[in-house]
């Protein structure tokens, strides 16, 4: 597996996120030794909280939750996917499967920095993968927050608005990234926060992850994660895990998985799941600080006796 590294001098100057860049080097069983890019605040003996972003954005994403979760006392711990930001990016879309990004962030979060008594947060892929890691390290795991994400098996139908992204990146000749993250945001991004989800990706070349994601989606029952995905449902709906629903009021493509999960999350049951207001599909970047408000609150209920 061919593997390309973004050069440190594009991560320069970054707005609002001057975080010390962090790596850990994964050991894959098929593909080898793979470089994943992290940054990390708060107390390291915090309780952690797991922030997991999605398609096509990266751990910038979370600038503007880290000091709030950091200033509560939480070791909140962002990585890169493998193919995003920091981190190593294969070059052939091939090489960008479910199983894979799931693997590289188990060995990431349990081989390289050993968390535990871990409060997942997801968001967008963030969640597909996350919650695979919870259905399958449910030991590791002490609450989730589902935040504008699902688990899809490819037994239900995608979203008109979902399709229409997938068809929009696997078309584009040329992949515009921070235009894709403004679409999916109600605030208007800053030239230079563009150009910090742009810093990834110097030329096409980078942005087989971006563009694999989409496909990798399930959509049918058939779909090579479908039966692990099913698998993960049938563990998660026995778990009784606290798990937090916090969605934005304005995404199309997730708003129908949060009834499902509310309903089928033992641990969702009795709670009160808020909503992030004026919010869009990247909910941390229109509503940042109150989403990490409400995890904090989640967590430190998960304390009390």
């Amino acid at each position: 597996m061919r593997l390309l590294r973004t050069p440190e001098d594009r991560f320069a100057d970054l707005p609002d996120f001057d975080f010390p860049a962090l790596y850990a080097d994964v050991d894959h069983p098929l593909h080898g030794i793979v470089r994943v890019g992290y940054v990390e605040t708060g107390p390291p003996d915090g309780p952690v909280v797991l922030l997991l972003h999605g398609e096509p954005s990266w751990s910038f994403l979370y600038r503007k939750m880290l000091p709030v979760l950091a200033d509560a006392g939480l070791r909140a711990v962002a990585p890169d996917l493998v193919g995003f930001g920091r981190s190593d990016k294969p070059a052939e879309v091939a090489d960008h499967t479910y199983a894979n990004h799931v693997e590289w962030m188990r060995a990431f979060a349990f081989d390289a920095l050993d968390l535990r008594d871990v409060t997942l947060v997801g968001q967008d892929w963030g969640g597909l993968i996350g919650l695979r890691l919870v259905a399958e390290n449910p030991g590791r795991f002490s609450g989730v927050v589902a935040a504008n994400t699902g688990l899809p098996t490819g037994d239900h139908g995608m979203p008109d608005v979902w399709w229409a992204f997938h068809d929009a990146v696997q078309k584009a000749p040329v992949l515009d990234i921070a235009r894709f993250v403004q679409s999916g945001c109600r605030t208007a991004l800053s030239e230079a926060e563009k150009a910090a989800y742009d810093a990834p990706f110097p030329n096409e070349m980078y942005k087989a992850g971006p563009r694999a994601m989409p496909g990798l989606v399930p959509t049918r029952p058939d779909d090579p994660a479908s039966e692990a995905n099913r698998a993960a449902w049938s563990t998660l709906t026995t778990l009784d895990l606290p798990f937090l629903c916090a969605f934005s009021d304005g995404d199309p493509i997730t708003a129908g998985m949060r009834p499902v999960l509310e309903r089928r999350m033992p641990g969702a049951a009795g709670r009160e799941h808020p909503t992030i207001t004026g919010a869009g599909h990247f909910l941390q970047e229109d509503g940042g600080e109150q989403l990490a408000r409400v995890i904090v609150d989640f967590v430190r209920g998960l304390q009390e006796p």
